[in-house]
């Protein structure tokens, strides 16, 4: 899932840049934090599994582990990239670039590592049966279908929170600028209708 949410933000930033909508830029933010933050998940359980399966909290020769490492440094820079510009326009672009051509990394990636040799996690997303009996299988789909909705209800629950605090900053700056009693009041329509996250 960690790895789908940053393709996502790569195609939700390609919107951006077609649209210069700042909601996409929004939501390729917010998929890719959702997505680190899974792939923090995934690094502390793996490594948790590793011990009691193969006695070593990690192997730096299994391909999966090192590229899916790889790919999580690598969107660690997003945050440090975004919030090193001041001008929230040139912010939203660069990140957007940078959602982009990360998200193109991400399949090149995947399918590397499936065309590695050395593999010790079993393969499951194989045309054929793969490597897993049908029980297995069908809990790691319920697993990942369960993973999925997860994901999707944090993405939403985050935007929608941002929504909210950006509609109460925009409020109280309107109560700030409110003329005295008896001087001519501006109507609420000269207030930009969509508010900025930033």
């Amino acid at each position: 899932m960690a790895l789908v949410g940053f393709v996502a933000a790569g195609l939700l930033a390609i919107a951006h840049l077609r649209t210069r909508d700042e909601v996409w830029d929004h939501r390729s933010y917010v998929a890719i934090h959702m997505s680190v933050i899974f792939g923090v998940g995934v690094l502390i359980t793996g490594a948790i599994w590793a011990k009691g399966s193969w006695g070593k909290w990690w192997v730096w020769d299994e391909p999966t582990l090192v590229s899916f490492l790889i790919v999580f440094l690598l969107y660690a820079t997003y945050y440090p990239l975004r919030y090193s510009i001041e001008d929230p326009g040139r912010r939203a672009r660069y990140a957007s670039v940078f959602a982009i051509t990360a998200g193109a990394f991400v399949p090149i990636n995947f399918i590397t590592v499936r065309l590695a040799e050395n593999l010790v996690h079993p393969r499951v997303l194989n045309t054929t049966a793969g490597d897993m009996p049908g029980e297995m299988r069908l809990t790691w789909l319920v697993s990942l279908l369960g993973v999925a909705l997860l994901y999707l209800t944090l993405v939403k629950l985050e935007l929608t929170s941002k929504h909210a605090r950006a509609n109460l900053k925009r409020l109280r700056r309107l109560l700030e600028s409110e003329p005295p009693a008896g001087a001519a009041t501006t109507p609420l329509t000269t207030v930009p209708a969509r508010p900025s996250y930033d």
